[in-house]
């Protein structure tokens, strides 16, 4: 090993690699491995792990000895290549496993486990049910687990299915495993710690500091057309548009960048915009789509592209290329449109900066409209250039989300309980209740819960009970236990297959209304529909000229409290950041111009044309909560980036309203009850109504927190 890591001509080690050596070799403690994109985790923690491997105590190993968890399979097969080479080197197997690993490779590592199992939650998860009765000779000898990008798993569905799978492959062996998480910075590392195991995790956290960054917020007006064509606007892109793509063309064509996009029919949108400008000027195309409903080779297109020497690659992106998949160092990153998490945009900005030396790049482009008499106060606030600067600044201050961990994911308990079942072919409820819940990944369910929602399952045969107490999979749970889509944790929906000259480009929501001769902008290119197969859901196309952007459904991510917090103080403030631009700081001087005008310096009810807009400077949770008290008054509310619009009232007849609503805590589960559509998650279905609100109200109310904001927002004068 120190002769491999002097042929690297490494000077010295990181200060996490020398830190993480001890703990690792001892193999006796869980530890979290802390620090940005390139920042070395991963020889931090598998150097030692060789190391460990190479011992004399290893040599008559016949078991998996590492289980190395990843949440993406493009970067399993980046981490078989950085490891493979040090592996063949030491004689130490390094095992890729996932869909598109073939039956033979997979074969050969069930008949002679051995060394290092790189794997997803949802591989290992077939494992359990498929060959629940092998995973003690495939994992006996098992001495650490790692679990790559910790930090994308805590508070998912996938977080809570991959702490049970531990928990359970434990139970398996009779004994402990040594975790080791690697992770980007969180905001509250402890429930970090409290994810990988409740009991004791050492953390060594990077301290490194001293990159140089560069940024700036670039700002655009959107203009109303002179003629309105909301077609042919679609189809050649919007005045703000063109002029994002063009800067974006001008100072990105001929390097390496990522270009982040939020939603997926915007990536289509810019790429086809800089894909036009590169034609218009008769250069090569550089501009590629990557997301996730393109096909895999033209993701891996993409992602080669940007890993080739010496050729320029820009690639327009969602959350795909967040993660640490291996695409070597680029130039700078792009944001167009509010980045809405700030531990997300630290993970982007790792992206860029990673040679030695270079700085770290961000640029971030924001549209707001022209302020005219009919512009709404919310829009007048431009609040998606102020959300920007938000999340720059509790960057800058090293402030990060903490996880989301109150969430009970009552769908992902059913498909664990359903797995346990199908592993063991049959268990006590009391066993499965202290597997799954008492000491297992769903700690946050009473008992009385988990017996409703066993005979939840058992009414809908999901689940039957012999005689003797014993849990058996009911007809419809084998039906759902025996299809291979089971093990995801999470809902896929239902889509098209898009082809061309028998080739795949991807996929496209079942619910798009698609027709033949119909235009489209997809994987980067403009393409005519020449035929749609409903029954077998696949849509052929050819090349076009013309082209519209597909509608892709979906959500932003939750916005925390702190951010709107932030928000507010911006608007408060006089203070110019420098890192806008001449467009941004006019905008912003604008919006805190409009803030005062509309005295939300003292107050946080404003009419607008015989409506109230309510600001309450809180997150998505407690926006949720007030939208849903407000609504149980019979009031018509409408929920905006900021504000909560409640129609047809003034504030001095609202007020009274909000200060019955401040006199008690809200019960949530009777805010939940409200809620018409509470099925979020992949299994949800199967939830009775009471279940449903149980969980709703876990996981997107804060009824405490929404009271104290109504309690302030009354105790406030009117004028």
């Amino acid at each position: 090993m120190q002769r491999w890591i002097w042929e690297q001509h490494w000077a010295e080690l990181r200060e996490i690699q020398e830190q993480a050596i001890a703990p690792i070799l001892a193999g006796d403690t869980d530890l979290i491995i802390a620090a940005a994109t390139a920042g070395g985790k991963t020889e931090a923690a598998f150097l030692p792990i060789f190391s460990k491997l190479l011992s004399a105590e290893n040599l008559d190993a016949t078991s998996v000895q590492v289980l190395y968890i990843s949440p993406l399979k493009a970067l399993i097969n980046d981490q078989h290549q950085r490891l493979e080479a040090l592996g063949e080197r030491l004689e130490i197997a390094v095992h890729p496993w996932h869909g598109d690993i073939s039956a033979s490779r997979k074969q050969r590592l069930l008949k002679q486990p051995s060394g290092i199992l790189l794997i997803t939650p949802e591989a290992l998860e077939a494992m359990f049910i498929l060959r629940g009765h092998e995973l003690t000779k495939l994992f006996g000898g098992l001495r650490y687990t790692v679990i790559d990008e910790l930090h994308s798993f805590i508070g998912t569905e996938r977080g809570q299915q991959l702490r049970s799978l531990l928990h359970r492959l434990e139970a398996v062996l009779g004994r402990s495993v040594a975790r080791i998480g690697l992770s980007a910075t969180l905001g509250e590392m402890d429930l970090a710690k409290q994810y990988l195991r409740d009991a004791q995790v050492q953390l060594i956290l990077s301290d490194a500091t001293g990159q140089e960054l560069k940024l700036q917020i670039r700002g655009y007006r959107k203009t109303a057309p002179l003629f309105l064509d909301e077609q042919q606007q679609e189809q050649d892109g919007a005045v703000d548009e063109l002029d994002i793509a063009q800067h974006i063309f001008k100072v990105m064509r001929g390097s390496k960048n990522l270009i982040f996009i939020n939603r997926r029919q915007e990536v289509e949108k810019y790429t086809d915009l800089l894909s036009r400008l590169c034609e218009a000027q008769r250069l090569p195309n550089e501009f590629m789509p990557h997301y996730g409903s393109l096909s895999k080779e033209l993701r891996q297109a993409a992602e080669e592209a940007l890993k080739e020497p010496n050729r320029p690659a820009n690639v327009v992106c969602t959350s795909t290329l967040e993660l640490g998949i291996d695409i070597g160092s680029v130039t700078s990153i792009a944001q167009i449109g509010a980045p809405y998490s700030v531990a997300s945009t630290r993970q982007r900005l790792g992206r860029s900066g990673r040679q030695q030396r270079d700085p770290a790049i961000l640029r971030i482009y924001i549209s707001e409209p022209e302020v005219t008499p009919q512009t709404s106060p919310e829009a007048a606030l431009h609040p998606a250039l102020v959300q920007s600067i938000a999340v720059v600044n509790l960057l800058l201050q090293g402030w990060y989300e903490p996880p989301q961990t109150r969430r009970l994911h009552l769908s992902t308990l059913i498909q664990q309980l359903l797995s346990l079942i199908a592993q063991q072919g049959g268990v006590r409820p009391d066993y499965a209740w202290k597997l799954l819940c008492q000491t297992g990944g769903f700690d946050r369910m009473d008992q009385a819960l988990y017996i409703e929602l066993l005979r939840c399952l058992g009414e809908q045969d999901l689940i039957q009970q012999t005689s003797e107490g014993l849990l058996l999979l009911g007809l419809t749970g084998e039906r759902l236990v025996n299809h291979y889509s089971f093990y995801t944790a999470f809902k896929t929906p239902e889509e098209y297959r898009v082809t061309t000259v028998g080739k795949t480009l991807g996929t496209l929501p079942i619910d798009y209304p698609l027709m033949e001769g119909m235009y489209l902008i997809f994987a980067g290119k403009r393409w005519q529909i020449l035929a749609v197969d409903r029954r077998h859901r696949v849509i052929d196309v050819q090349r076009s000229t013309a082209g519209r952007v597909p509608y892709f459904s979906g959500t932003a991510g939750l916005v925390h409290d702190r951010i709107r917090q932030e928000m507010w103080q911006i608007y408060l403030d006089s203070a110019i950041p420098a890192f806008l631009d001449s467009t941004a700081r006019d905008l912003l001087s604008e919006a805190r111009r409009n803030f005062r005008r509309y005295g939300l310096d003292q107050r946080q009810l404003v009419e607008a044309g015989g409506d109230t807009l309510i600001f309450p400077w809180m997150g998505s949770l407690v926006m949720n909560t007030l939208a849903l008290q407000l609504a149980g008054l019979g009031l018509k509310v409408e929920t905006g980036t900021i504000g909560l619009s409640v129609s047809r009232t003034t504030p001095q007849k609202l007020l009274p309203l909000l200060a019955e609503l401040a006199a008690d805590c809200p019960n949530p589960l009777a805010l939940a009850a409200t809620v018409a559509n509470k099925l979020s998650e992949k299994h949800d279905l199967f939830l009775t109504e009471p279940l449903l609100c149980q969980n709703y109200a876990a996981g997107y109310l804060d009824v405490q927190k929404a009271w104290n904001t109504l309690r302030q927002i009354v105790s406030e004068p009117l004028a």
